[in-house]
């Protein structure tokens, strides 16, 4: 009875994974400022500084041509030039 649900389970299995790759070509994002402010925008909405956020996020989202999705976390994974950025005293400079 375990066999039989294998076959399904790699189809699910490859299923999730087309997903996640089509979510990460999106994630690229053309060096125009409005793609970046809209992506910084919606990246920022829950910051408690706003425009602090909106501005780091735009200096790396225009070197990066890239911002992870969501408010946190993921980083390294969707956009690995966004993670990797820092500031001159080594804290991470993107948002």
């Amino acid at each position: 009875m375990a066999t039989s649900k294998l076959p399904l389970t790699l189809l699910l299995s490859f299923l999730v994974f087309l997903v996640v790759e089509a979510d990460r070509d999106d994630l690229k994002i053309s060096s125009n400022s409005s793609d970046c402010g809209q992506a910084c925008a919606a990246r920022c909405a829950l910051a408690s500084r706003q425009k602090l956020c909106k501005r780091a996020c735009g200096t790396c989202c225009a070197r990066c041509s890239c911002v992870p999705p969501g408010t946190f976390g993921n980083q390294k994974l969707f956009c690995p030039c966004y993670y990797s950025m820092t500031t001159h005293g080594g804290r991470r400079k993107c948002p």
